[in-house]
């Protein structure tokens, strides 16, 4: 792939999102550099920054930069001092609306447990230890997309609040085929989670997914599991799943859940990808999936690894650079077995750094990993 080819439009938005996304700059600048892997890198506002910039969470502009350039790399939104906005003007409502205007179909959210830090998770070594998990997220359908939805006055001051769950046959195949040709790349099988005993729904959901299998990936192993079963195993047995598949709500929920299992939000990434177009082309947004954490902006103590390893998932999934993303990776997992530790994942033993001295670390395992 040409470099002229290669555009990242960063959006750093809010909090610890400009910290953590200027951490990412400095490794496209190594990048650049040390392995002649070079980006056209623009920025922009979004979320809150954006509102205040703009008038809105995400300006036209901003939007069109977004569509042009294909990838994403995107920081944090939110904060209190927004809190009492309408919801369509709330930060969070431009990261809705990305996902939404760039067709982002599908969020993979990895959950991988880092040997170095293995302790930090609340559950037993023994059961995370190797832990592996990529879930699979249908991401602009079902209740949060769905109509009618909203709060309605019955009279006799007594309200209604409504959102619809729906799902069609396009949208469920779309999101399947992308978590199955993702398991061919992997161990070779499929969790379908669903609700299918209580949700009309839920039933179109796993019958889609299973004729879509029978008729294209009977290579794939595929199983079903109600949305309710699949959170208690992922705290009784995590590692008897591989990739997982589901709808937006659910997809919410089990990914938080399966992240925890790793002991910090700060240290997992995330990937929003849309469908491939006729010349190869597709968009994608790739962002930390830990807040904007208010408290500690502008501290310098940040953990930048999500927003790096974010990073590498655009190396991988937008620029089939897969050699520079395993680069980065290990590289990482090198920092790890150091002993360098930002303050949320910090050990007794272990050396403190800050959001800058993190990747410092990172890029001097960088050099080392290229001699």
């Amino acid at each position: 792939m040409q470099s002229a080819n290669r555009k990242i439009l960063l959006l750093p938005g809010d909090g610890i999102g400009p910290e953590v996304m200027a951490e990412v700059s400095r490794v496209i600048d190594w990048m650049a550099r040390r392995r002649a892997v070079r980006f056209e890198v623009a920025c922009d506002d979004v979320g809150g920054a954006a509102f205040e910039r703009y008038g809105t969470p995400l300006n036209e502009s901003t939007l069109a930069k977004a569509v042009d350039c294909g990838c994403v790399l995107f920081g944090a939104v939110g904060g209190p001092q927004f809190a009492n906005l309408p919801y369509d003007q709330r930060p969070e409502a431009g990261l809705l609306r990305l996902r939404e205007e760039m067709g982002l179909f599908a969020n993979l959210r990895p959950a991988v447990c880092f040997d170095a830090v293995i302790d930090a998770s609340t559950l037993k070594s023994e059961v995370v230890k190797g832990l592996d998990i990529l879930i699979v997220r249908e991401l602009t359908g079902g209740v949060y997309f769905g109509v009618p939805r909203g709060i309605f006055d019955l009279g006799n001051g007594a309200r209604r609040g409504l959102n619809t769950h729906q799902y069609t046959t396009p949208e469920i195949h779309q999101v399947a085929r992308t978590a199955f040709e993702l398991a061919r790349t992997r161990s070779g099988r499929v969790t379908s989670v669903d609700k299918s005993n209580v949700m009309e729904a839920g039933l179109l959901w796993r019958e889609e997914v299973q004729t879509l299998r029978d008729a294209e990936y009977v290579d794939i192993t595929l199983t079903h599991m109600y949305a309710d079963n699949c959170a208690m195993q992922l705290v009784r047995d995590p590692r008897q799943f591989d990739v997982i598949l589901t709808d937006n709500l659910f997809g919410d929920m089990l990914s938080d859940e399966a992240a925890m299992l790793t002991g910090s939000l700060g240290m997992l990434p995330s990937a929003s990808l849309g469908a491939v177009d006729i010349s190869g082309r597709r968009l994608a947004l790739y962002e930390p999936i830990h807040g904007s954490a208010p408290d500690i902006a502008g501290k310098g103590v940040a953990n930048p690894a999500a927003a790096l390893l974010s990073f590498a998932m655009a190396l991988r999934y937008s620029f089939a650079l897969e050699e520079d993303a395993h680069l980065l990776e290990e590289s990482f997992k090198g920092v790890l077995a150091k002993g360098y530790r930002t303050a949320d994942i910090m050990q007794p033993g272990k050396f403190e750094v800050g959001t800058s001295g993190l990747t410092d670390r990172l890029l001097d395992e960088l050099e080392a990993n290229i001699r």
